[in-house]
């Protein structure tokens, strides 16, 4: 084990031995006789909204975000590291394509800008250089396909792969949106048809497939069906167009994390179950969290299921709105970063965001429905309300991506004139990495990535040339907070 993967590994000790209630007060107003955590923006990076991948296709979003901790190393300027960034399922804003899954990796080097900074400095910090594309295939051997199983299609289980969600052109459809890097090169995806979890090798083949309890899995008319109603052009739409249980359309499994053990993967609904007042956006906040245990990875188990009540704010019309989360990072087995937001930036019609922040989520002590009625079809929140006997996970404040002052460093900004200086919509991948500062043992960095639903009017996929509605030009961003623990 090399000087520096010791120091990783011993940071991640002291992070997961930090009690969560300190670190959530200090964060926010620091306490008297203690060092203050700080929360500052250190550095901006991107890659043109029409960059491309290995295989010519326009490079994209970056729906997860994942580090290779054996590579992260300090330069004599800087740092170093390789990451990998996850897109989903191709620009689809007419409808889905036959866009093959992949898997970007990234090699990122990255000199902190601490201090006042520069409105004029924007994109400083951090350089991203595409380094490969890994294309996600089933277990045949065959690419995986971005196109919504709008026909109902679904795959039958065999050899203990569960039903799989199909296209109308017999490949597996996935809609990937989470990702976990293990220590041996393979990764876990989470996706938002199913919702599920699939387990790939280094090389980007399928080796299982982890299916959620029927609560969960979205059906129309009794039955599983995994459309999320983005049909191609030329299908059929669902009929109901949105699944009477289960997950809501495109509400899938948002967020992935594996706990600093090794031994749990935790995935979260990016809101609310049909049936628990995820049918409408006041009601929506009362998700799920499940926790497989991995220790046995050909063998996963369901050991916990809890409900968080997700963050609600006011819209621009002082309508109660619920901000879905879109990506969960553990700090050790009960507590993670929760990434939450509205639906406003750039590259969509309202220039400003109301509710864009980085929480801190405490599940101990929330009831876990593992063997309760409420794994099948009984609502653990009927209408949006929480049934008395279950104690939901707990969420407290910590950064706020939309701060004016920290933008303001690297010429960005939340909010009109509605150009690339504006944060975008999506942002929805989370890597943690330390410092690695002799004396600064609790001092991390957090990288963040936005999904930029590939707009860019210099488009190329699945075979044809497109320009996003609108004209604009949304590029891959990703920001870098420094986070001093307490």
């Amino acid at each position: 084990m090399s000087t520096s993967y010791r120091a990783i590994v011993a940071a991640f000790a002291i992070l997961a031995a930090l009690p969560l209630s300190q670190f959530a007060a200090n964060a926010q107003s620091g306490a008297a006789g203690e060092s203050v955590t700080k929360k500052t923006l250190v550095g901006v990076g991107r890659l043109p909204a029409d960059a491309r991948d290995k295989f010519g296709e326009t490079l994209g979003s970056g729906s997860g975000l994942a580090v290779d901790l054996k590579t992260w190393t300090r330069t004599a300027d800087g740092y170093r590291g390789t990451f990998f960034m996850l897109p989903d399922r191709g620009y689809n804003v007419e409808g889905t394509t036959d866009y093959r899954a992949r898997l970007n990796k990234l090699s990122i080097t990255f000199k902190p800008i601490e201090g006042p900074g520069s409105a004029a400095a924007e994109g400083n910090g951090i350089t991203l250089k595409v380094e490969d594309t890994i294309l996600l295939t089933d277990d045949k051997g065959e690419p995986m396909s971005g196109l919504d199983p709008s026909e109902g299609g679904v795959r039958p289980a065999v050899n203990g792969t569960p039903a799989l969600p199909q296209a109308v052109n017999g490949r597996v459809a996935v809609d990937a949106e989470a990702i976990v890097l293990m220590p041996d090169g393979s990764f876990f995806v989470s996706d938002e048809y199913g919702p599920y979890i699939y387990r790939f090798s280094a090389q980007g083949k399928m080796l299982s497939a982890i299916r959620p309890p029927e609560a969960i899995t979205p059906k129309r008319k009794g039955v599983d069906h995994f459309s999320a109603n983005a049909p191609a052009a030329g299908a059929k739409k669902p009929e109901p167009t949105n699944p009477e249980t289960g997950r809501q359309n495109n509400q899938g499994f948002e967020g992935l994390a594996l706990t600093p053990d090794g031994k749990y993967l935790v995935a979260m609904l990016q809101s609310a179950t049909r049936q628990d007042g995820g049918d409408k956006p006041e009601t929506r906040n009362y998700t799920r969290v499940l926790y497989y245990d991995i220790s046995n990875v050909d063998q996963p188990k369901l050991a916990a299921h809890y409900v968080i009540s997700l963050p609600v704010f006011k819209d621009a019309e002082g309508r109660t709105r619920v901000a879905a989360q879109s990506e969960l990072f553990a700090l050790d087995e009960r507590r993670f970063l929760l990434l939450c937001r509205d639906g406003n930036g750039y590259g969509t019609k309202n220039a400003t965001s109301r509710y864009r922040k980085i929480d801190l989520l405490d599940v101990a002590g929330a009831t876990n429905l593992v063997g309760t009625p409420y794994e099948s079809l009984i609502p653990v929140a009927p209408g949006g309300e929480l049934v008395r006997e279950v104690v939901p996970g707990k969420l407290s404040p910590f950064i706020d991506m939309n701060d004016t002052l920290e933008l303001a460093k690297f010429g960005l900004r939340n909010g009109p004139p509605n150009d690339r200086a504006n944060l975008s919509e999506k942002w929805e991948g989370m890597a943690l990495v330390p410092a690695l500062d002799a004396g600064r043992s609790r001092d991390f960095f957090l990288f963040v990535v936005n999904d930029n639903d590939f707009l860019t009017t210099n488009g190329f996929q699945v075979g044809a040339a497109y320009k996003a509605e609108g004209g604009v030009d949304v590029d891959t961003m990703v920001l870098a907070y420094r986070v001093t623990l307490p």
